[in-house]
């Protein structure tokens, strides 16, 4: 039910500061939470994959204080595994791995292909996403109001929507297609105008999962990948995690069972987080419910309890169990009616149902001028007139929000084709009209 200029890209506000102070620069090996061991074994691969680093370099791969690095390095001269290498260019002393080390490596290769920066331990992500919860913003409808500026909200649908948002409930949108549902849920992250701390990974035992995805987390700020002075080796902020906007994922007809839980790649040796570890403090829309080749009851099953207790119990594919918070707006959307999704005791569980339907003219009209003006086109008289007393009665379609950008889409492309004056008169709504929709 909502609409926004085609060409007008509405930003969300600037967020405020994430809350660095949750995740200090670790000094030592013990301030990480991990065991040296684990690190050891990340040092070797990145020095395979490097072949000669200097400290600097390390500390840049890894997210790790100098001192960090310095005391692995010691630790790998120790045990035969590290060589000092010839100083660079600059006079920077560099580091190899020896034949043995390089045996090492391969082998830490083969079991896993992670070669990324440190990952932090899974007490200190379950502690950090549950401070950076949205369930600690309370949504009121002024910030909603304002979060929505320059789109078309109609009457009454911000009241139902906005509680919502207060509750740990999921939310169910529904309605026929063009009302606008998966367009709304990708406007709420703006409600939310503050950064969270998204780590690159975290430690499940010696095992490691990528919880960082650029597709889906939008960084403000990117220690690992700007250019690092020496400051990197006494900054104050954990290099281990992302100051990111509150994640959005929306995932349709391509969800299956396997992401729901962790996987492992065989290709990469990896493993793959599951999309509610990687929405955690931001919104997860399941859109296009009913279309997956997962049925709905399945989906609300294995999410039942993570729903009502507000965290989830994940197992790697070698059966070690692990919990994670669940924090996140859940959201489903669907153009099929609810009760033939599921019956109605799930109905009762998603909490919030809430229907989209066709516009009221004065709202039509609303996105219509707005996309008059983007596409820079003029109306000859009674145009509108013409098109909601006529046009629309004759053929019997409802007024959908998605109506206006396209059908003016079609009359632009009409325009410049044929070289005629930026004017929509009624032949060429009508020409565009038997264009867009399917006779018979």
């Amino acid at each position: 039910m909502l609409l926004q200029s085609p060409f007008k890209k509405v930003l969300p506000a600037e967020p405020q500061e994430a809350a660095s102070h949750l995740a200090n620069s670790p000094v030592t090996i013990e301030d990480t939470g991990l065991e040296s061991g684990l690190l050891l074994n990340l040092l070797l691969k990145h020095l395979y994959d490097g072949d000669a680093l200097t400290l600097h370099q390390l500390s840049q791969r890894i997210g790790l204080r100098g001192s960090i690095i310095q005391a692995l390095l010691s630790e790998g001269k120790e045990t035969g595994l590290v060589e000092n290498r010839q100083a660079s260019s600059a006079g920077q002393q560099r580091f190899s791995l020896s034949g043995e080390g390089r045996r090492q490596a391969q082998t830490l290769l083969s079991q896993s292909g992670y070669l990324g920066p440190a990952p932090v331990p899974l007490h200190q992500y379950r502690e950090v996403c549950c401070q950076q919860s949205s369930r600690n913003h309370q949504v009121t409808k002024s910030n909603f109001a304002a979060a929505m500026e320059g789109v078309v909200v109609p009457e009454g649908l911000l009241e139902q929507l906005g509680p919502a948002l207060n509750s740990k409930r999921p939310l169910l949108i529904y309605g026929l297609a063009g009302t606008g549902k998966s367009f709304l849920c990708r406007q709420l992250n703006r409600i939310f105008q503050d950064e969270v701390l998204i780590p690159h990974a975290i430690a499940v035992g010696h095992h490691i999962i990528q919880v960082y995805d650029p597709h889906y987390h939008q960084t403000v700020e990117n220690a690992l990948t700007q250019e690092v002075s020496d400051a990197l080796l006494a900054q104050s902020t954990d290099a281990r995690w992302y100051r990111c906007r509150r994640p959005l994922l929306m995932i349709g007809g391509e969800l299956t069972l396997s992401m729901l839980d962790v996987s492992f790649d065989t290709k990469s040796r990896t493993y793959r987080s599951p999309i509610g570890l990687t929405a955690n403090n931001g919104i997860l829309l399941i859109d296009d419910l009913g279309r997956q080749t997962i049925s709905p009851k399945a989906i609300f099953n294995r999410w039942i309890l993570p729903l009502e207790e507000g965290r989830d119990f994940l197992s790697l594919p070698s059966g070690e169990h692990f919990e994670v918070p669940f924090e996140q707006l859940l959201l489903f959307s669907t153009n099929l009616a609810p009760n033939e999704l599921v019956d109605e005791a799930f109905l009762r569980r998603l909490g919030y149902k809430v229907n989209f339907g066709p516009l009221e003219p004065e709202s039509y009209l609303k996105i219509w001028q707005q996309n008059c003006d983007a596409f820079e086109l003029n109306e000859e008289p009674g145009l509108r007139d013409w098109m909601l007393a006529q046009l629309y009665p004759e053929t019997g379609k409802p007024l959908l929000p998605c109506h206006p950008r396209d059908l003016l889409s079609i009359v632009h492309d009409q325009v410049k084709f044929n070289g005629l004056p930026p004017v929509i008169t009624r032949q060429l709504l009508k020409q565009a009209w038997d264009l867009y929709f399917v006779k018979g």
